[in-house]
């Protein structure tokens, strides 16, 4: 299991290992962030003999936690696994660097990986209203818009960080989110990766966070933060690899007519984003916060994607006409434009127009605040769906 650091692997791993250990299971958990723990992991052999100390050889569930500590972590594992041994291993990291690259080569064919995200905000609502409405979120939304769209600011302001999420003040969730940056400077980046300018990576991080969801200009942010390009484009790799952004590769059926070689960038949390830009707790308007709530609906068609197994895509061609977000199914493609704004009619965009007469899908939306309506633009049918209809429970 993989996640940007406390983001709450650990409490998943021993949550899980008290389900086991009720059922009548026999668990083990090491920590190697615990010293006494980090002993057992010199070699294998005195793993192994711990292992057998504490089981008896028995089957067993055996909890590894922070193993992105354990040099080699991957030729370790695949050493234990390949013994056959009556053992099932949960293993989790924050750096997925380690687990993705190194231990992705090491156990293929022999590992299965989860990925954690920060709460999404069906979650965050869940756990704001009580549990109340659990299964039924959909409906609450719609009775209660008011209510939905204040806990909807909340979220786009402080993000999905399990800590931030049960802080009360306003300035205790700063407080978090300033402290799980420094956490992630200190521990991920200065020391899993010997990340050596900081500061630099720190001025990168903020001019990406004023940026959101438009096209990466290496040459541009090489020249802002006095970075080589492949150094910029090496820290774009680790700040992705170590889940604090997603980049988004252009849709393309004509090379040579649409840009095709620079990603948009995006932020696994906005509570994070925000922080770096001093803005976690300010922004209470909706109409002025429309890259934000585009960053929010990047993470509810990310999610949708996923489950569909479709990449998705932007779209903008040389004459700058562009589309927020393409579903690329290999049959058709779902063209997805997003509004922050309140619509009275179903307006459809121009560059959205420009989509369909070029691809001529079947379906189109126009993500918005309110607006349910439909739309036909030259035999497509284009939705206008509320924001609301999009969350997943």
């Amino acid at each position: 299991m993989v996640g940007a650091r406390q983001v709450g692997k650990t409490t998943l791993l021993q949550q899980l290992r008290s389900e086991l250990n009720a059922a009548g299971e026999r668990t083990l958990f090491f920590n190697l962030d615990v010293e006494a723990d980090a002993a057992h992991f010199v070699n294998q052999q005195r793993f192994l003999a711990k292992l057998s100390l504490e089981t008896g050889g028995e089957p067993s569930f055996v909890f590894i936690d922070e193993i992105q500590r354990k040099e080699n972590a991957g030729l370790f594992l695949k050493g234990i696994y390949d013994l056959s041994l009556p053992y099932k291993f949960i293993v989790s990291g924050s750096g997925s660097l380690e687990l993705k690259e190194k231990i992705h080569e090491s156990l293929a064919g022999r590992k299965r990986i989860f990925e954690l995200h920060p709460v999404s905000f069906a979650e965050f609502v869940n756990y704001r209203t009580g549990y109340r409405y659990e299964g039924k979120l959909p409906v609450w939304m719609a009775v209660e818009p008011e209510q939905t769209r204040l806990l909807l600011i909340e979220y786009l302001n402080f993000g999905g960080y399990p800590r931030v999420v049960v802080a009360g003040q306003a300035s205790e969730k700063r407080l978090i989110l300033q402290e799980l940056f420094n956490s992630y400077l200190e521990k991920d980046l200065v020391t899993l990766l010997r990340l050596e300018k900081t500061r630099a990576f720190t001025l990168m991080f903020r001019l990406l966070a004023d940026r959101i969801g438009h096209t990466v200009n290496y040459s541009g942010l090489s020249r802002e933060t006095g970075l080589s390009q492949p150094t910029v484009k090496q820290y774009f790799w680790y700040a992705e690899k170590t889940f604090m952004i997603k980049l988004l590769p252009p849709f393309f059926r004509n090379a040579g007519k649409e840009l095709t070689k620079s990603p948009q960038v995006y932020f696994n949390d906005l509570g994070m984003r925000n922080s770096a830009l001093g803005l976690a707790g300010r922004l209470d308007n909706l109409a002025t916060m429309g890259m934000i709530f585009q960053n929010f609906i990047f993470h509810q068609l990310t999610a949708r994607a996923e489950q569909e197994f479709v990449p998705l895509r932007f779209w903008r061609t040389k004459d700058q006409a562009e589309v927020d977000f393409v579903l690329d199914k290999i049959s058709d493609s779902l063209p997805v434009e997003v509004k922050c704004i309140d619509i009275s009619a179903p307006v459809v965009p121009r560059s959205l127009r420009s989509f369909i007469n070029t691809y001529q899908p079947k379906e189109a939306w126009v993500v918005t605040l309110s607006l349910e309506e439909e739309a036909q633009v030259n035999g497509t049918l284009v939705k206008f769906i509320p924001w609301r209809k999009l969350i997943s429970e």
